[in-house]
């Protein structure tokens, strides 16, 4: 089927990444994939394409674009490429978000020139150790302190620590109360990565995405600037919750993406393969094999371009979202499982894309909300629904 979503300028941006990733980045993925992170100028490349600025306002220096689509069409772009692009993925879709939304003038003037040259690189840091999807748990504090907050705690799965110049980190700058709202109290920081007493860990070893960066990271007396508060004190969680549309609408995106290049690579080596003397693509379960991962990945794609456009028309809420992602995440996890045994035991070698392309999978259905919470999060909106209309 025929995607009309995208306009003719968009298609000519989506040349341009497409080249860049083709030619100029893949031949890296395996470097990236050994040292666990990609290099640091590889944010500047990006800089010097524009992709940094696209959706920052023109006298920031950006291009002032408002919708998210140039952002799926360089997820999309990186996923056919073979690359994983997950800290540059947090930085645009995650992090820019809460810099646009609740900045303001003095801090957007401070921060976003310097995110359009490519100087700038943010990771978003919310997980802690036994909190899981549990944000209201948080118990890294910010302490107000001489004009600003020391900061204590740690956090953990921090996608893009390695690069990071400046760590978007929720705190908990009023003391949790037994009989009160969990979700109050919560604040965010721009925590720059040069202060004394902020350190990475380990990087963390993963079953897949090996070249996207993982770390813990510890905050022991970090005295932060009261300038560098995002938005109100005490506001995070409204903020977080805000904000999980557009990040499980960047990981639908992603994982469509990853579905159709599973489906793509599958079909050009059942078409090679031969098996009993005949292609293994003349083979009728391989016909009806291919035949379900085609239409779960054209399912898919119409869910993902309605919720593009609900997204830049200001109409994707948080179940919509929800079930965007749900869905999206495990028809992946169906095609690329599938297309996975079509390739036989050379399925399960890593010089065959689809092999990363499985492992890689797997996280999807957990992180930015589990596919169990996300099914909470449907359910609850549909009961909502079921109640108004009975009023």
């Amino acid at each position: 089927m025929q995607r009309a979503i995208f306009t003719e300028e968009q298609q000519v941006f989506r040349d341009m990444v497409r080249d860049f990733f083709t030619r100029e980045i893949a031949p890296q993925q395996s470097a990236w994939e050994h040292a666990g992170a990609p290099p640091a100028d590889f944010f500047k490349r990006v800089a010097e394409l524009g992709i940094m600025g696209i959706q920052i306002p023109e006298v920031y220096g950006g291009a002032g674009e408002s919708t998210y689509k140039f952002n799926a069409i360089v997820t999309e772009e990186a996923v056919r490429a073979g690359l994983q692009i997950g800290s540059l993925r947090t930085h645009l879709d995650m992090a820019l978000s809460y810099l646009l939304a609740y900045a303001d003038a003095e801090q957007k003037q401070r921060w976003l020139p310097r995110f359009v040259a490519g100087d700038l690189i943010a990771a978003i840091a919310m997980t802690e150790p036994g909190t899981g999807s549990d944000l209201a748990g948080v118990r890294t504090t910010g302490t107000r302190a001489d004009g600003g907050y020391v900061i204590n705690g740690s956090k953990t799965f921090i996608t893009g620590a390695v690069n990071a110049t400046h760590i978007l980190t929720v705190v908990r700058t009023s003391p949790l109360e037994a009989d009160g709202d969990r979700r109050s109290g919560l604040s965010l920081i721009a925590v720059e990565t040069d202060r004394p007493g902020y350190s990475r860990g380990r990087l963390l070893e993963k079953i897949g995405m090996k070249a996207q960066d993982t770390s813990e990271i510890f905050f022991d007396d970090v005295w932060v600037p009261e300038e560098n508060l995002l938005g109100e004190e005490g506001r995070a969680f409204a903020y977080l919750s805000h904000n999980l549309a557009q990040e499980r609408l960047s990981i639908a995106v992603n994982a469509q993406a990853a579905a159709r290049f599973a489906l793509d690579t599958t079909l050009a080596y059942v078409r090679g393969r031969t098996v009993f003397g005949q292609p293994l693509a003349a083979l009728q379960n391989t016909k009806f094999e291919l035949a379900d991962c085609a239409t779960d990945v054209e399912a898919g794609q119409a869910f993902v371009d309605r919720a593009l456009d609900d997204h830049d028309a200001g109409v994707l809420d948080p179940a919509d979202a929800a079930k965007l992602k749900l869905f999206c995440t495990q028809m992946q996890g169906r095609v690329v499982d599938r297309c996975l045994q079509l390739h036989g035991g050379y399925g399960y070698m890593l010089e065959y894309p689809i092999a990363r392309l499985y492992t890689d999978a797997r996280v999807t259905r957990i992180y930015g909300g589990s596919s169990e919470v996300l099914k909470s999060v449907i359910s609850k909106s549909l009961l909502r629904a079921a109640e108004a209309g009975e009023q």
